[in-house]
């Protein structure tokens, strides 16, 4: 019989934190009240919950390795909001955001979630931040707490 390996979707006893970038704040602290609420529905507690706020989307690499590194959090979410302009800032930024948090991930062996936005318009950052697409920061908590809980299995196996 082949083994089946599926993480539940359970806040319970994890550390986490969630990044959120002041910049495009209004966006952001919809992705940040759309984060709580998954943790806080899926059986997280306020004392187990860190919010750390950076000041762009840029910015979260760096400050995901440095929560990673003090060994606290069991996952990190990262949110954030890049919104295509008439420079290419956009690509760089969405870039560097991108690769720089992925590349925390693998090094610190920790789930780091993406819930950074990025879109071509303000329309497309509001529908995705709690408008018509659902909110992105909730979906990146569920994210990161599945993938806390399937990891503990696949070591456990």
């Amino acid at each position: 019989m082949v083994k089946a390996i599926e993480g539940q979707i359970s806040a319970k006893g994890l550390k986490v934190a969630l990044l959120a970038s002041r910049f495009n704040g209004f966006i952001t602290e919809r992705l940040l009240d759309g984060a709580k609420d998954a943790f806080f529905r899926h059986g997280g507690l306020e004392s187990d919950l860190t919010v750390i706020k950076a000041p762009g989307s840029f910015e979260l690499p760096l400050v995901a390795q440095v929560a990673a590194s003090t060994g606290r959090y069991e996952a990190i979410i990262a949110l954030g909001a890049v919104i295509r302009g008439q420079t290419p800032h956009f690509d760089y930024v969405a870039a560097e955001v991108t690769k720089g948090l992925a590349q925390v991930a693998l090094k610190a062996n920790i789930p780091i979630s993406f819930g950074v936005l990025t879109c071509d318009t303000l329309e497309q950052a509001v529908d995705r931040a709690g408008a018509k697409s659902g909110n992105k920061g909730f979906e990146a908590v569920v994210t990161a707490l599945e993938m806390v809980n399937v990891l503990r299995l696949v070591k456990e196996a």
